[in-house]
C-alpha cells in the first residue's frame, strides 16, 4: 500500500460542478474518477491525471 504522504494528490479546486458529459468543470475528472478516486493506486491517480491534462487542453482550444 502507498505511504499516505507519497500519494498522488487529487486535481481537486473546490469549483465541482458536472458538465453535460459527466466531466468536472473545476478539476476535468469524470464522476467515476471522483468518486473512485480514494481507492485507486498512485498509478491509477497518474493515469486519470494524463486523461485530465487532455481532456483540459480540449476546452482552452
Amino acid at each position: 500500500m502507498d505511504n499516505r504522504q507519497d500519494r498522488v494528490r487529487s486535481p481537486c479546486v473546490s469549483v465541482c460542478a458536472l458538465d453535460e458529459n459527466d466531466v468536472c468543470i473545476g478539476c476535468h475528472r469524470t464522476g467515476d474518477e471522483i468518486l473512485r478516486w480514494t481507492s485507486m493506486t498512485n498509478d491509477e491517480r497518474r493515469q486519470v491525471l494524463q486523461y485530465v491534462a487532455q481532456r483540459e487542453e480540449k476546452t482552452l482550444l
